[in-house]
């Protein structure tokens, strides 16, 4: 079969050491350990979720979204659903993965009575911004954060 058995599921406990090899590459930044103990963290979280693509049963990808009840940039309700993180390994991209990963947080959001959903990327970050905008996004404000040692 061209392209492999495709299927989306809930990660579950058991998929932490999956979940963290593949936010490893989204955030190449973090040390092993502290982001394994984050994404443990965040699997027992009720109002998270992580989504895990996999094909012929090997993780590609994930979606990390969760339940934000703070305000949210741009929009008018609380609570809101919010995308964490999404990730597709380079070789399985442009094949509908990270869409598919997005309607399954958008679904679950709407199942955790969200009526809105949104999320944010970096300013140099022209994949990320297509990708949002491609996917029925709109762009609802642009920040330049600050912070200094006291």
């Amino acid at each position: 079969m061209q392209g492999g058995a495709r299927m989306i599921r809930t990660a579950k406990a058991e998929d932490l050491t999956a979940i963290t090899e593949l936010a490893l590459l989204l955030w190449p930044d973090h040390e092993w350990n502290e982001l394994k103990e984050e994404m443990a963290e965040i699997l027992s979280d009720k109002n998270a979720v992580f989504f895990l693509a996999l094909t012929d049963g090997a993780p590609v990808g994930f979606a990390q979204c969760q339940i934000r009840f703070d305000y949210v940039e741009g929009t008018r309700s609380s609570p809101v659903g919010y995308l964490e993180g999404i990730f597709v390994d380079e070789k399985q991209r442009n094949k509908g993965i990270a869409k598919e990963l997005l309607r399954c947080c958008e679904s679950w959001s709407k199942e955790n009575g969200c009526t809105e959903f949104a999320s944010d990327c970096e300013l140099d970050n022209t994949d990320s911004l297509q990708f949002h905008l491609k996917t029925g996004f709109e762009e609802a404000n642009r920040i330049i954060c600050f912070r200094k040692g006291l």
